[in-house]
């Protein structure tokens, strides 16, 4: 199956692995290109140091391409864009921040650059600012999020009207139905994230692993958008954070409820009452956890039978 997205990336399927905080390490990226899709390692979750070691490793385990995700907003983001071109890797995802901070110097060293967008307007500065891909991710994503709650279904033909680049969907896209549906509003290709978690190599802890697949519909909700907005289970930490917002808190007592490290908690260590547990809504129609090349292979079977369906209307 070849497209604009698999020649960009030299990828078999049309899919990205999500690079998820503390759920994207070398293992699951390794898996995800081994089986034909673009697998990214999480850059968010790791120190510089950590990172170079993830790289190294992922390496060794696959000679297929792989990428890294990167948010912008992070404070030692230099030394981590230094370590992705010391390591020779080919493929960077930015989000959080400005495309044009990044999109330009990593260019020139060769590397293709996709910039995730929750909006057509950002999707068009990221396109100004000569990214060679874009994701666009509905608000039905897990983890952070766009403030407008625009959804996959509506924001993939908004951005692909106005896009000349490829374009690659997220949100809410867990299946191969799924993806022949983002695909035929126009996307090249899809990016799951919430789908990979429920695997048996993502490093997320095993007790979120369990969440995710026991996940029914309205489990999870978008909140703290005076900080960013994140799609969060609901859990003690949540119910905490919901009975804060009746007394009207300012961004400081936002702040200082969800504190530091309360991701790593939740998903990486397993804390399920004060920890903040990232996930998509499609977790409700997330019901085991599967090696990752099961499910790449489960999701193109789907595709291959939804199209097959849709050509007998």
């Amino acid at each position: 199956m070849q497209n604009r997205i698999t020649k960009l990336f030299n990828i078999k399927y049309p899919i990205i692995q999500a690079g998820m905080i503390w759920n994207s390490g070398w293992k699951l990226a390794s898996a995800a290109s081994n089986a034909g899709i673009l697998g990214l390692i999480g850059a968010g979750s790791m120190y510089p140091d950590v990172l170079r070691e993830h790289i190294q490793k992922c390496k060794k385990a696959t000679d297929k391409p792989f990428g890294v995700n990167v948010p912008m907003l992070y404070p030692n983001v230099e030394e981590i864009m230094n370590i992705i071109v010391e390591e020779g890797v080919k493929i960077v995802f930015t989000s959080a921040g400005n495309p044009k901070t990044w999109t330009k110097w990593l260019q020139e060293k060769g590397i293709t650059v996709v910039h995730v967008v929750s909006s057509v307007k950002f999707a068009l500065k990221a396109q100004d600012a000569g990214v060679d891909a874009i994701v666009a991710e509905g608000f039905e994503a897990g983890g952070h999020n766009g403030r407008d709650e625009t959804t996959t279904l509506t924001l993939i033909p908004m951005v692909k009207e106005q896009l000349q680049i490829p374009l690659i969907a997220a949100g809410g896209i867990a299946t191969g139905q799924a993806m022949l549906a983002a695909m035929v509003l126009g996307a090249d290709a899809v990016q799951v994230g919430s789908r990979f978690v429920a695997s048996e190599e993502s490093s997320a802890h095993q007790a979120f692993k369990k969440v995710v697949v026991d996940a029914k519909e309205g489990d999870t909700q978008l909140t703290l958008k005076e900080l960013a907005p994140v799609r969060l289970i609901k859990n003690k930490f949540y119910n905490e954070l919901q009975a804060l917002y009746k007394t009207s808190p300012t961004p400081e007592q936002l702040k200082e409820l969800l504190g530091r490290a309360r991701a790593k908690r939740g998903m990486f260590e397993g804390d399920l009452e004060d920890g903040e547990l990232e996930i998509g809504q499609i977790a409700g129609l997330i019901h085991d956890i599967k090696p990752t090349a099961q499910i790449v292979k489960d999701m193109m079977l789907e595709f291959e039978a939804a199209k097959q369906r849709i050509s007998r209307l």
